[in-house]
């Protein structure tokens, strides 16, 4: 199939560096498609093809989120790997091949899954309602957002904006942090603003007044995350392009200088999921990280996830990326607090962090401390970074977040010009793309790593980035939507406003709108594609279930428990 769909560049109508689609594929047979293209550029990924079509795609034939890009398919064919992975996994655990090992992926649950943060119930209410009515907080007894976006100024810091140089537009971005970033600009963080527009408007006039390049160069010197908004093309040709370009999409490899460890078979227990007895340290924040735990967990994995309550993170996101996962509050500036997170770490398959390089490395937490941990104990450890532009290059140890990975990729500038900008206009995607592709990829590392482990043993790092997930829909053998698509596709929809000031929540509520109009069924008490907790933290919740479904229903990935917030358990926590 891969070889009769052709792409054709497509400069003048997505920008350059852009190939879009010669005739349309229904999303079901992209997805596997995509598939293909993805499981043999990929080393370590079985290339046979006869296991490649133990998948089965089902779904819309049309593509049902606003925009060119196929992030849903390209997320689809990725959690298709994560089953196809699982699957080898059960193998390797009941020592026998099983022609029940099958797989099965609704493109439209793939879809829904990118915006999964917000698609909650709980207690009858949808989350994105009451967040858009102001009643989010009433959900939450201890605020983690310690007032990141309290005002007008601080929430449109992070914001797409005009720059002096014509036809290039920048990703500014707060970093939960605002003011020292306003205040590089030029902009008073004291300024009062009474609307969100009007903060807009302020920043807007001071970016202006700088370069593209003088823009960036204010924040690589003080430290800050932000990008200019590339096209495909000039992102390519960048050296940080070139050089990420140079990795495979799923990073992942053996650490083959680490002290040797034995193959580490699979515990078997009653539990039939794939990673059941896994032990899971996660220390994660907002979405690409927590998405690898919560993945890892529907498969069955014993996730804990470490928070500092002294940090700020994003309220909402706890409602759905802490599914399946316990928390605890550890301050690693403790030393009371950092030899317990040691001492749990021990007992460890898996460690996942999202931290800046070399954070963690300073207490102990770096690769090579918890490689020579793993060889001293004689059981190796899957060590999983997510960060912003991957593992090595100019760019290596610059901050970033979902926005970065957008701006930089060039996904913002394709989004912009399919929304008819053509002076260099960038909007972000409409969901939180790069994140949750970025938390998959990690989690498909992980599940090969911990195979490969069992066969050989030895000692594994996983690495995901921001700017790499988001690549991947801009390849060009993955291809655009034409512009009839997706001109289709929102008169179907009737999407709601998409601009470069909102924030992505905000744009993640115009997709939802427009879902619940069109598959209401998909929303009801009774959805074919939800899990229902009928009596969690919060009451009675309803979030989208996991996508991949294995043909042994045991074995399928789901949650046993619901959602609680961050740092609720005891520090002193101990494996299952």
């Amino acid at each position: 199939m891969s070889s009769t769909h052709q792409t054709v560049p497509s400069p003048e109508l997505y920008g350059p560096g852009t190939f879009v689609d010669q005739e349309f594929l229904a999303v079901p047979d992209d997805a596997r498609r995509v598939l293909e293209i993805l499981a043999k550029a990929t080393p370590g990924f079985t290339k046979d093809s006869r296991v490649w079509d133990s998948v089965t795609f089902e779904g819309q034939p049309e593509p049902i989120i606003p925009g060119p890009l196929k992030a849903p398919v390209v997320a689809a064919a990725l959690h298709a790997m994560c089953g196809i992975v699982g699957n080898e996994l059960l193998e390797e655990r009941d020592g026998q091949a099983s022609q029940s090992r099958s797989v099965t992926i609704n493109t439209d649950q793939a879809a829904f899954w990118l915006g999964s943060i917000l698609t909650v119930n709980i207690n009858g209410s949808n989350v994105s309602d009451l967040v858009s009515m102001g009643k989010g907080s009433s959900l939450f007894k201890r605020d983690f957002e310690k007032g990141v976006f309290d005002n007008p100024l601080r929430l449109r810091t992070t914001a797409i904006y005009p720059t002096k140089t014509p036809g290039v537009w920048y990703q500014l971005h707060g970093s939960l942090h605002a003011d020292p970033v306003l205040r590089a600009i030029g902009v008073d963080p004291s300024t009062k603003c009474d609307t969100p527009a009007e903060a807009y408007q302020v920043i807007r006039e001071q970016t202006q007044r700088f370069t593209a390049d003088e823009l960036e160069m204010i924040m690589v010197k003080n430290g800050f995350c932000g990008s200019i908004c590339h096209t495909p093309e000039g992102w390519r040709q960048t050296l940080m392009g070139k050089q990420l370009g140079s990795h495979p999409f799923v990073n992942y490899s053996r650490e083959s200088y680490a002290i040797p460890t034995p193959p580490a078979p699979l515990p078997v227990l009653a539990d039939k999921r794939p990673l059941a007895g896994i032990k899971v340290v996660e220390m994660v924040r907002i979405i690409a990280g927590p998405v690898i735990g919560t993945t890892l967990a529907a498969f069955g994995a014993d996730v804990i996830r470490v928070n500092c309550s002294g940090l700020p993170d994003l309220n909402a996101l706890q409602l759905t990326l802490n599914a399946g996962v316990r928390t605890v509050d550890m301050d690693i500036t403790k030393d009371d607090d950092l030899a317990l997170l040691h001492e749990l770490i021990q007992d460890a398959d898996i460690f996942i962090q999202g931290f800046r390089p070399g954070a963690l490395a300073r207490k102990g937490l770096g690769l090579t401390n918890l490689l020579e941990m793993a060889g001293k104990r004689g059981k190796g450890i899957v060590y999983v970074e997510e960060n912003a532009y991957g593992p090595d290059g100019p760019f290596y140890e610059r901050p970033g977040w979902q926005q970065i990975g957008d701006a930089a990729s060039g996904s913002s500038y394709v989004t912009g010009r399919s929304l008819g900008y053509t002076d260099g206009t960038s909007v972000l995607p409409p969901l939180p793309i790069s994140d949750m592709t970025t938390g998959l990829l990690g989690a498909l590392g992980a599940l090969m790593a911990l195979r490969d482990r069992t066969r050989q043993g030895g000692s594994y790092r996983v690495l995901s980035s921001l700017v790499a997930a988001d690549a991947i829909s801009l390849l060009p053998e993955i291809g655009l939507y034409s512009a009839d698509v997706v001109r289709k596709n929102a008169e179907t929809f009737q999407w709601g406003v998409m601009e470069p000031s909102q924030y992505v929540s905000e744009l993640l509520m115009v997709v939802l709108d427009g879902w619940r109009k069109v598959f209401p069924e998909y929303f009801s008490p009774k959805s074919p594609i939800m899990t229902t907790f009928e009596k969690g933290h919060w009451g009675h919740m309803q979030l989208l279930s996991p996508v991949v479904r294995l043909g042994d229903c045991a074995a399928t990935p789901r949650w046993t428990t619901g959602p609680v917030p961050h740092c609720y358990y005891d520090r002193h926590i101990s494996w299952l």
